[in-house]
C-alpha cells in the first residue's frame, strides 16, 4: 500500500507539472500575440565580413587587404585535460595564421530583440504584474536566439557556405554545418570582454 500510494503521489506531482508547463506555454504564447500585434519590440540585426589572420590565439581582424589591423579578438585556448593526445583548441586555430601568407576571413554579427523593452518592463512592473515582467525578458531573450540562427544562415548564404546547404533549422542548432559559429559567453569563447571588440568592429 505505501508503495501504491508513493507512485499515485509521483503520477500527481508529474501531472501538476506538465499542468503549470502548459499554463505558462499559453500564458507566453498571448503575451507574444500582444507584442507582435502592437510591435511592443523592435529587433535588429547586423552582419559583417572582415579580412583576419590568427597571430597564436589571437585574431587580427583588417579594414581592407591591405592588412592594416582594426582590433583583435583575443580567444582562450580550452582548458580541460584532455587525454589521448586530443589537441585543445583556441577559437584563432580556425583562422589561416598570418606567417602562412594566406589572408582569411572572418564573419560576425550581433542581434538584438529587446528594443522598446525597458518601457514595456516597466509598465508591467508598475501594474505590480512582475509575472508578465518577467515572462516579457524570457521571451526577448528567446527571439534573440531565433534571430540569431536566422542570421547566421543569412551569414551563410552571403559569404556563399549555404549557397548549396540543405540544412533544417534543427540541423542549424545541432551545428550540421561546414565551419563554427562561436559565440561570446558561450564555452567557445568564454570572455564577455570580447562582445566590446564585436560591436565595435560591427558599428565602425
Amino acid at each position: 500500500m505505501p508503495g501504491n500510494c508513493a507512485n499515485l503521489s509521483q503520477d500527481f506531482r508529474s501531472g501538476k507539472r506538465r499542468s503549470k508547463a502548459k499554463e505558462l506555454f499559453d500564458d507566453g504564447q498571448i503575451l507574444l500575440e500582444r507584442i507582435v500585434r502592437d510591435k511592443l519590440l523592435e529587433a535588429r540585426a547586423v552582419i559583417g565580413f572582415f579580412p583576419a589572420n590568427s597571430v597564436q590565439e589571437d585574431i587580427e581582424v583588417y579594414a581592407d587587404e591591405s592588412r592594416h589591423p582594426i582590433t583583435t579578438f583575443h580567444t582562450l585556448r580550452q582548458q580541460l585535460v584532455k587525454g589521448n593526445q586530443e589537441p585543445s583548441y583556441a577559437v584563432a586555430d580556425f583562422v589561416a595564421p598570418r606567417e602562412s601568407g594566406r589572408l582569411d576571413y572572418i564573419g560576425a554579427f550581433a542581434v538584438t530583440a529587446g528594443l522598446r523593452i525597458e518601457p514595456l518592463v516597466k509598465q508591467f512592473e508598475k501594474d505590480n504584474d512582475d509575472y508578465n515582467a518577467l515572462m516579457a525578458k524570457a521571451l526577448a531573450d528567446r527571439m534573440a536566439e531565433g534571430l540569431a540562427e536566422l542570421m547566421h544562415k543569412r551569414a551563410r548564404i552571403e559569404w556563399g557556405y549555404g549557397q548549396e546547404e540543405k540544412l533544417s533549422c534543427n540541423d542549424l542548432i545541432r551545428e550540421r554545418y561546414r565551419g563554427i559559429r562561436p559565440a561570446p559567453g558561450y564555452p567557445a569563447l568564454p570572455d564577455h570582454t570580447e562582445k566590446r571588440a564585436l560591436f565595435d568592429l560591427l558599428w565602425r
